[in-house]
């Protein structure tokens, strides 16, 4: 069994972490830590894990040996920490920003201040297995990935393969578990009922992770968080370089696509769900992906996707990395799909 280490594990992504890997057949969390709920049992933190695991947090200087370090610290602080924690397990995936970026005049842009330890940005492999699949498999050092990022670059990336993209503009829509931090001020309750709130019409700084995938094409995007507690719902207008047939649309994703095992496409012409809708991947590592064409211009479409913030957008991408990383099945401690209705 490989044993598992979770930093800062009383956050919302800690907990996914500790509920996937709680269900892996190849890994044991041994330790979580956490400066405020050290000695506690982890139900203090994740109530609905109660009964789960006998462990208690620890404090993070009690933190000891493992093979495989989760980072699920605030923005800035692995990254001053990081030689530490490489002494203490030779496999780290980062779920903060820290190492997301490769072109640090960007970070130092995005996040408002140099980067902490430059000399291992390029140590680190961007976590995301869509597109870096085989350098991850030889990888010992992984990012998180940011999920709206992960929603629309996944959403987007057919086009660019196929070098139709010219332009493109997303309304991202968030549940409360991410857009908490900002909407309620640090509050981890969700948004009252009724509420919407934009709270980032331009330059989010997932932006630089979407920019580093899909290179210079102009992609744009706001985020709105909704009356949803878990989810990220992308809505992408796209504008083509020439007009395209939708047999030629499926070509392109099935293209893309077809062997991933956690890219699902939806783009049914009837039925009840014809395009991906967040509370059908709520707790899963998939993300769903359709579309629509303009009947008026066909060098337009519409491409929708729908992702668990906490489960492909950070835990779940997170555990997908670990088993390329260790060599085993990819889809390890990620098979379950959502609870529906």
């Amino acid at each position: 069994m490989i044993t598992a280490g979770i930093v800062g594990a009383s956050g919302y992504t800690g907990g996914e972490l500790i509920r996937l890997l709680l269900g892996h057949p190849h890994a044991e969390v041994t330790q979580v830590t956490s400066r405020a709920y050290a000695g506690q049992f982890i139900h203090a933190a994740h109530p609905h894990l109660r009964g789960g695991t006998p462990l208690r947090f620890i404090h993070p200087d009690a933190l000891e040996p493992c093979n495989v370090l989760f980072l699920c610290l605030p923005h800035g602080v692995a990254s001053r920490e990081i030689d530490r924690f490489a002494a203490l397990a030779p496999t780290i995936i980062d779920l903060s920003a820290d190492f997301r970026l490769r072109d640090l005049a960007r970070y130092e842009r995005v996040y408002g201040q140099p980067h902490a330890a430059p000399q291992w940005v390029d140590r680190f492999v961007y976590g995301l297995p869509e597109v870096n699949r085989e350098a991850l498999r030889s990888a010992s050092y992984a990012s998180g990935v940011g999920c709206n990022a992960t929603a629309v670059n996944l959403a987007l990336l057919p086009f660019i393969r196929a070098g139709l993209l010219v332009r493109a503009s997303a309304e991202v829509k968030v549940g409360s578990s991410e857009g908490g931090a900002e909407v309620n001020t640090g509050s981890h309750h969700p948004i009252r009922s009724g509420a919407v709130r934009v709270y980032k019409a331009a330059g989010h700084r997932h932006h630089a992770e979407v920019a580093q995938v899909l290179g210079d094409v102009p992609v744009q995007f706001a985020v709105t968080a909704i009356e949803m507690v878990r989810g990220v719902h992308v809505t992408a207008h796209v504008d083509l370089a020439r007009p395209v047939a939708e047999k030629e649309l499926w070509a392109a994703y099935r293209g893309a696509y077809a062997r991933e095992p956690f890219v699902r496409l939806v783009a049914a012409k009837s039925g009840l769900h014809r395009l991906p809708e967040p509370r059908l991947v709520t707790g899963t590592n998939f993300c769903d992906i359709g579309w629509e064409l303009d009947a008026d211009d066909p060098a337009h479409g519409v491409i929708v996707a729908a992702l668990d913030n906490l489960g492909k957008g950070a835990a779940g991408s997170a555990i997908q990395c670990m088993n390329l990383m260790r060599g085993l099945d990819e889809c390890d401690g990620l098979r379950a799909f959502a609870a529906y209705p």
